[in-house]
């Protein structure tokens, strides 16, 4: 039971992080657009936002059900998290 419960608090606190930054993402790009620079682009504000709305869909999922659900779903928000930040910060 216990490594349940530390599998969901993980892949809650990583979905927060990713609304945190899709939050972050999109205030750069409008600062950006007001100072006539370049941001970070639609695409990368619409990706981390919609990668951010999926994990929180995910992390509800892993929140409310038990047992094998719970853990497929947190670790689907741990993956995902991966992804984003694979292929948005480090590739």
């Amino acid at each position: 039971m216990t490594a349940q419960r530390l599998s969901r608090g993980l892949s809650g606190v990583l979905a927060g992080g990713l609304v945190v930054l899709a939050i972050a993402l999109c205030v750069a790009q409008w600062l950006a657009g007001t100072a006539a620079r370049p941001g970070p682009g639609l695409a990368t504000v619409a990706g981390h936002g919609v990668a951010a709305a999926a994990a929180v869909a995910l992390q509800l999922v892993a929140d409310r059900c038990r047992g094998r659900t719970a853990a497929l779903a947190s670790s689907a928000v741990v993956l995902l998290t991966a992804c984003v930040l694979w292929f948005g910060w480090w590739a």
